[in-house]
């Protein structure tokens, strides 16, 4: 059983937000019925449901793309102020398309869109691995990297957030890893590893240490990689990378079940993953104080770093 404002977000392109509001409006009937309550229970399998005279039902196929998006493009559907988003660049037929989280209007990179719902809300909430690319203005101090081994709350995060954000403090997880290629005055670059997408994370970590980054790059999300795709273009996931998602997407459902019938929670680090491939990259290896506690090996697909620390 779903509630019926989940399940016609799941099944259509109405975020949950319109999916209340037309259930509200009088326009969705459940078994031939108008329903007006968004929390009425809905049977996946076996009740019929329609939007405005239109069938949403359970689907069991779906398609993922990844876009390369450039600088200076907003993930939204319109913008008040004119600006250009993504969808003045993707083609008619990913107009549906849903994106899994946001990249902002200054940042570039991979960015994932799905025509399911509920196959972007899995991936957004997920603790699935993403690597950035960044360049911040400045070195990077020892302070960043103990935020970044052991994690930090923040009570004041507002720095590197938007102006008219309703974010004030924010919790941010030690990272996976992280790999500094360049430390200098003038400016630093790395490559970091995080297990979330909250708003602007990685601009409101550096900018608490008065770091404002200059450039941010997504480079992979699980082991889906931008490679070489050019920017401004989209491509269709492999066959091998559909494969790992049908997996995850599985897992993630046997849980719900699980919880929905009050077996014990699973630890959330136990939650399976993308499987990594074999022919995996050598594993990124974190910059670390002296006498560390043991920490677990993070996720494959950065170049492993000489031992010993230093500036490059």
């Amino acid at each position: 059983m779903m509630r019926l404002n989940k399940f016609i977000a799941h099944y259509s392109t109405y975020s949950r937000r319109e999916a209340d509001k037309v259930i509200q409006d009088g326009y969705v009937r459940v078994n031939g019925e108008i329903e007006e309550n968004p929390a009425t229970q809905v049977d996946e399998k076996n009740d019929v449901v329609y939007v405005s005279g239109k069938q949403v039902s359970r689907q069991e196929k779906y398609t993922v793309i990844v876009y390369n998006k450039p600088k200076g493009e907003l993930v939204t559907k319109n913008d008040p102020k004119g600006r250009r988003t993504i969808y003045d660049t993707l083609g008619k037929e990913f107009k549906h398309y849903i994106p899994v989280g946001r990249l902002d209007f200054a940042s570039e990179g991979l960015l994932l869109l799905t025509d399911a719902s509920h196959v972007a809300t899995a991936l957004m909430e997920s603790d699935l691995e993403r690597i950035y690319k960044i360049k911040i203005k400045g070195e990077v101090t020892s302070e960043m990297e103990a935020g970044m081994l052991n994690g930090m709350f923040v009570e004041d995060a507002t720095a590197g957030g938007h102006s008219h954000s309703k974010i004030t403090s924010m919790e941010f997880k030690p990272f996976l890893g992280y790999k500094i290629q360049k430390n200098a005055h003038n400016y630093s670059v790395l490559k970091v590893a995080i297990s979330e997408g909250k708003n602007r994370e990685l601009r409101r970590f550096f900018a608490h240490f008065d770091a404002e980054i200059a450039d941010l790059k997504r480079l992979s999300f699980a082991e889906i990689e931008l490679n070489n795709l050019p920017t401004g273009k989209t491509r269709f996931l492999t066959r091998s990378d559909y494969s790992a998602l049908f997996t995850f997407l599985k897992a993630e459902e046997k849980l719900a079940r699980e919880q929905a019938g009050n077996k014990p929670k699973a630890k959330k680090t136990e939650q399976p993953k993308f499987n990594k491939p074999d022919t995996a990259k050598a594993q990124i290896t974190e910059q670390k104080k002296p006498k560390p506690k043991p920490r677990a090996k993070v996720s494959a697909r950065m170049p492993s770093k000489p031992k010993g620390k230093g500036k490059k």
